[in-house]
């Protein structure tokens, strides 16, 4: 049995993202993508990407659908400051972006400095026409990221299937 906190939850995720044709996991560290990427890694259908900064995962995105491919930009709610522009062309270019943002700056937060991009997310998102998928508890994981996944491969939409800080679990500081 594995001793990660979201083990259960990352492994049901994983499932649903492959089921869906996803092949292509891109990431930045973050702990509540931690356990998700590792078993990206370990599955030997899929690749796993590090990147050194989120807009690339856009970018890699485009790329991944120019040749048939469905990917999933993995991130911490800081890094969607970095993607407004990349997400631009990707809509201008009806590309799917379909992305995991773990929330800080929301429930439970106990940095200061988190509050004021985790308080912006949505509105960044919205205002670059991603669709927007929150999940604050368990049991509405998987209605969530099967909209998102629907959103952003059969309708070549932006879908951020954001996990917030209340079914994370807050971080201590």
């Amino acid at each position: 049995m594995s001793k990660h906190p979201h083990d259960e939850w990352s492994q049901v995720l994983f499932r649903q993202f492959k089921d869906a044709g996803v092949d292509l996991f891109t990431y930045i560290p973050d702990a509540g993508n931690a356990r998700l990427a590792e078993l990206a890694e370990e599955d030997n259908e899929t690749r796993l990407v590090l990147l050194t900064t989120e807009e690339e995962g856009v970018a890699m995105a485009a790329g991944a659908d120019l040749v048939g491919k469905k990917s999933v930009l993995m991130m911490q709610s800081s890094g969607v400051g970095n993607c407004p522009n990349y997400l631009s062309f990707s809509k201008g270019g009806n590309f799917p972006c379909l992305m995991m943002v773990s929330m800080r700056g929301d429930y439970g937060e106990q940095n200061p400095w988190q509050y004021p991009m985790g308080q912006a997310v949505d509105k960044i998102l919205e205002a670059m026409g991603v669709m927007v998928f929150r999940v604050d508890r368990r049991d509405e994981l998987e209605a969530a990221s099967q909209a998102a996944i629907n959103a952003a491969f059969r309708n070549n939409q932006g879908a951020a299937l954001i996990l917030t800080q209340k079914f994370l679990g807050a971080k201590a500081f």
